[in-house]
């Protein structure tokens, strides 16, 4: 297992080590000492269609901690570094994450998330370290040119009624 360092403070990129023979495949995708002062709550699994959009999400009080790893197809994944206080505020990072490499995006609370799917679907899990709370979630509009996410898109993405009333960074809520 290798964790890799991103060009934002706290968010890692993680290749498990995969063990593969004429049966398929073994591998380690979660261990807590990985984490340090973080644990898990909440699992969530979505499965979306090619050029769907999801985000860009987080919650203000209940920030989350996300672990998120493809199990079927291909994305985009993509945080946004929306701690104020932070040298890197307003920058993003994204991966591509898919099934056959089976690595893995950590955001750490304090990120914004989202993704796009590039295959013709996709399944993510992803571990939360906070519980869902709508009436806490948040959501920054997914081509804000104040952060220029370059999403390998064709077209329009599809999108959510909520993701279409997002709101730009500029006018958001973020973290200290």
């Amino acid at each position: 297992m290798e964790i890799t360092d991103t060009n934002l403070p706290g968010v890692k990129l993680i290749t498990p080590e995969v063990f593969r023979d004429e049966r398929g495949f073994f591998l380690e995708c979660f261990r807590e000492s990985w984490f340090g002062d973080y644990s898990f709550v909440q699992d969530n699994h979505s499965k979306s269609i090619k050029g769907t959009l999801r985000g860009l999400h987080y919650q203000l009080n209940s920030a989350q901690g996300k672990l998120v790893r493809v199990i079927a197809g291909e994305i985009f994944d993509v945080a946004v570094d929306l701690r104020k206080s932070s040298p890197t505020f307003g920058r993003w990072v994204g991966r591509t994450l898919n099934a056959e490499t089976m690595k893995m995006l950590w955001i750490p609370p304090g990120f914004a998330h989202g993704f796009t799917v590039l295959s013709e679907s996709a399944e993510v899990l992803y571990k939360c370290t906070q519980y869902y709370d709508s009436a806490d979630e948040r959501a920054i509009v997914w081509n804000d040119p104040d952060i220029g996410i370059d999403w390998p898109l064709e077209g329009d993405p599809i999108l959510s009624e909520r993701d279409k009333q997002a709101v730009a960074l500029k006018s958001a809520d973020y973290f200290i």
